[in-house]
């Protein structure tokens, strides 16, 4: 009987030996947190890698000396001599004027700058009967705005062409009645090619190189 009552000992004793050692072998809360199933549920909504490079990434720079070339001097009778640079100019609200104001008596033709076509007429409170024209890239608008009237027939979608009159020089919108000018914009186009959304670009040296005539 001794010798029987010690093997039965001894089988308990090595069961539960086996019993610790298993649990000893067993992930802690902390471990199981991170098993593949739980790293899987914490990551479920994080964002890819290479979508949070993209989104932190500075975006491209401008190229050196992009912009429009061989603008044509948008108000008839007027010559590059007679410009003055108003684009930093200060306006109300804290605003940049972002612009040049070319000076003419009313009624003076206003002429398109580069061939294009007419995105959208406008009738705004500031800028009275506007003009905006992309031109045939569609990486340049070319604003116009304080128009006395549109030439005739002026349409949205149409076709114009390089010194084709497209208005007359006035003072409609917030503009001086007794100082009546053409006020010229330029602009660069994002990817979304919206109307009323681009980057100002200074026309004053735009239009300074260029030869002012047809």
């Amino acid at each position: 009987m001794r010798l029987a009552q010690l093997i039965v000992l001894g089988l308990v004793m090595g069961v539960a030996a086996g019993w610790w050692l298993q649990r000893d072998g067993e992930p802690s809360d902390g471990a199981a947190a991170h098993s593949p199933a739980v790293v899987a549920a914490d990551h479920a909504h994080a964002v890819p890698a290479e979508q949070t490079a993209t989104a932190i990434a500075a975006p491209a720079p401008a190229a050196t000396g992009d912009t429009p070339s061989g603008l044509l001097l948008p108000v008839q009778g007027i010559a590059p001599s007679q410009l003055q640079d108003t684009f930093t100019d200060a306006r109300s609200e804290g605003r940049v004027h972002d612009a040049i104001d070319i000076m003419a008596a009313a009624g003076t033709p206003v002429l398109a700058v580069a061939d294009g076509h007419v995105e959208k007429l406008f009738d705004s409170k500031r800028g009275g009967l506007t003009i905006y024209q992309f031109e045939p890239s569609g990486r340049w608008c070319y604003y116009y705005a304080h128009l006395q009237r549109y030439a005739d027939g002026l349409a949205e979608k149409q076709t114009i062409k390089r010194g084709d009159v497209i208005g007359y020089v006035g003072s409609t919108g917030n503009a001086n009645p007794e100082a009546p000018h053409l006020h010229f914009e330029v602009h660069a186009l994002g990817p979304e090619k919206q109307w009323w959304k681009g980057e100002s670009l200074n026309p004053y040296p735009l239009l300074k190189k260029g030869d002012g005539g047809d």
